[in-house]
């Protein structure tokens, strides 16, 4: 059984710590700063360690979780809260984020780091279907080594950085596809040939629908970050960043939409009208 930190006890962070804690492990995070939803939320999964140096001193493992906006101060904090305290937790840096990014939080911390990358669903311990980790780094399979149900950890042959840069690629295809949906059916009900253009569609992508476009834009809020990572990472590649430039530019548009300001779960699965994916005028 290890001791393994959270940051933060979002809804990816606490699922992740669900499947931890069900595989007999003791799941730690800090609530300081945390709204009390949040902090209810997670005590039904979490020990509340107190603060991050708190945190730190008491774990073998930290793994960060936060929206990709939000890493490189995440790790800047972690990195801040190891030199006062002395503390050298193992961390694994899971957001979304390009390689550059996630190397520079490496460089920041006075331990070690493992690129983490999750593709799919915050993870379950009962699903059928356990939810992808990629993994690398000299260390990755030390983590792949922590029993967690609904967890498929997958250890890359490849540096830290190797994990980050598939989750860009991977991710670029997903959610540039989600983003094409959107953008394509408002501009066809603004033409007037929306049921035309689901039905061609369906011929190739089954699931087309207003309904998955309309989840994609509950989330678009942190996808923006994603998308300018996602570019970040292609222009390394040699290849142009203005394709997913302009795709973080959609997705912000899509987080002012009616949607936007929305759950997932509030999203019927029959949902037929793309008007809610609009932006909102300003003003």
């Amino acid at each position: 059984m290890s001791t393994v930190g959270v940051v933060a006890p979002g809804a990816m962070g606490t699922a992740l710590g669900a499947c931890l804690a069900a595989g007999g492990h003791r799941v730690l995070t800090s609530l300081a700063g945390r709204s009390p939803a949040t902090a209810e939320r997670a005590r039904a999964v979490f020990t509340d360690a107190g603060t991050l140096d708190d945190l730190v001193r008491a774990v073998d493992v930290v793994l960060v979780v936060v929206p990709p906006g939000a890493a490189r101060s995440a790790g800047e904090d972690l990195g801040a809260a190891c030199a006062r305290t002395g503390a050298r937790p193992l961390v694994v840096e899971m957001d979304a984020v390009a390689p550059a990014t996630v190397e520079a939080i490496a460089a920041s911390l006075p331990g070690d780091l493992v690129d983490g990358a999750i593709s799919g669903p915050p993870p379950h311990p009962d699903a059928e279907v356990p939810t992808r980790v990629f993994l690398s780094g000299e260390r990755a399979v030390e983590v792949a080594a922590l029993e967690a149900p609904g967890v498929r950890w997958l250890v890359l042959d490849g540096p830290v950085g190797a994990a980050s840069a598939t989750k860009a690629c991977t991710a670029s295809v997903r959610k540039g596809h989600q983003a094409l949906l959107a953008h394509a059916l408002v501009t066809a009900q603004a033409h007037g040939v929306l049921d035309t253009v689901l039905a061609d569609l369906r011929l190739d992508f089954p699931d087309a629908g207003v309904a998955p476009a309309s989840a994609a834009a509950t989330k678009a809020w942190r996808f923006v970050d994603e998308m300018t990572e996602i570019a970040a990472t292609q222009a390394d590649a040699g290849l142009t960043p203005a394709l997913f430039e302009a795709l973080a530019e959609v997705y912000r548009a899509l987080a002012t939409s009616e949607w936007g300001a929305r759950r997932p779960e509030d999203v019927p699965g029959d949902l037929a009208d793309p008007a809610g994916l609009r932006p909102r005028p300003e003003g």
